[in-house]
């Protein structure tokens, strides 16, 4: 099997530890060429001990290597540019949510992949979950019935100066939580009638960036939302995805445990709890039924950059195609009041 030569390029976006570390220990799959921060204010997070005593590399050097292959972790706002620098130079993609800052610049960057047909993954941390993968395939195969509402919960709690830090993104904490979300709810009901952005500042200890986000998507036989804040105490545990369908209903919650013994917030595993409740004659409707169960421990980032190295040798097909990902970013940017 072919190895995949790839660079990271980026200490800044939150997950770039995660993607990190899933490289190194992907040996079988990758050829890890280095890593390079263009921002001097991200580049003392080589420190971290994610980073596991790893030296940066100018990008200008990691690109004369002709990786087969990059994973872009900037932060977010420079994640575009130099997407698109390693899209034009026929670089395969891996690119953290959401990706841009405009639809404009998002497009050019898929354009651009798809025209060279060249791989483009986008890190939405959610579409390897096992539960959510579980979830999906039932609705999917028309398990659940026709849902008429999907609710979707993403929050935790940030100091002031990262809640503050969030004024940076178009909708706020819409653009840089909600879009897992987002994504999630676009799978399971498409394109929604109507989108009412009801993005927020809690105005707590002065912040004013939205760090509370709410969105209704409106379809013909329901309402879904997407509701994310930083500022809630405990809302880690909180998070959750609710499938509400007319012949049963799927809870994920929450949708990430950390294994106890885990010293590190990037590291692994990771387990989900479901619940999944049908229509039966036997049960009343007040009644606390279902089954329920608990996924085995997985990891965020391995089986992702695991498929991305397999499209890279082109040994499968993104199930997520170029279109996908430009409606996406487009609905997730009306979800933050920035598009219409």
């Amino acid at each position: 099997m072919r190895k995949v030569r790839i660079a990271q390029i980026g200490l800044g976006h939150d997950h770039a530890p995660g993607a990190y570390r899933a490289l190194r220990s992907l040996s079988g799959d990758f050829e890890l060429l280095g890593i390079a921060e263009p921002d001097k204010a991200y580049r003392d997070r080589i420190t971290w001990p994610e980073y596991g005593g790893a030296q940066l590399q100018p990008v200008e050097a990691l690109l004369a290597m002709r990786p087969d292959a990059v994973a872009i972790e900037t932060a977010e706002e420079q994640a575009a540019p130099i997407a698109q620098r390693c899209a034009d130079l026929g670089i395969a993609v891996y690119l953290d949510k959401p990706g841009a800052m405009t639809c404009a610049e998002f497009d050019r960057v898929a354009d651009t992949l798809e025209r060279k047909a060249l791989p483009l993954q986008l890190g939405y941390m959610y579409r390897y979950n096992p539960a959510i993968r579980r979830a999906l395939a039932a609705v999917q195969r028309g398990e659940l019935g026709e849902i008429y509402a999907v609710e979707a919960h993403m929050d935790i709690f940030h100091d002031t100066a990262k809640r503050q830090w969030e004024s940076k993104f178009p909708g706020g904490m819409m653009y840089f939580l909600g879009c897992h979300l987002i994504d999630l709810i676009y799978q399971i009901q498409g394109e929604p009638d109507e989108v009412i952005p009801l993005n927020r500042s809690t105005g707590i200890d002065g912040v004013t960036a939205d760090d509370f986000g709410l969105v209704l998507l409106r379809y013909p036989h329901g309402v879904s939302f997407a509701k994310t804040c930083s500022a809630e105490v405990d809302g880690y545990a909180r998070r959750q995805l609710v499938i509400c369908g007319t012949r049963g209903t799927i809870e994920i919650r929450p949708t990430e445990i950390w294994a106890a013994d885990n010293p590190v917030h990037y590291g692994a595993p990771l387990t989900a709890r479901w619940k999944e409740t049908f229509v039966s004659p036997e049960e009343q409707p007040w009644y606390d039924g279902g089954a329920r169960g608990e996924t085995a421990l997985f990891d965020r980032y391995e089986p992702m950059l695991r498929d991305f190295a397999r499209m890279v040798r082109g040994e499968t097909v993104n199930p997520y195609s170029y279109d996908y990902e430009r409606r996406l970013f487009r609905l997730v940017l009306r979800c933050c009041g920035a598009e219409k």
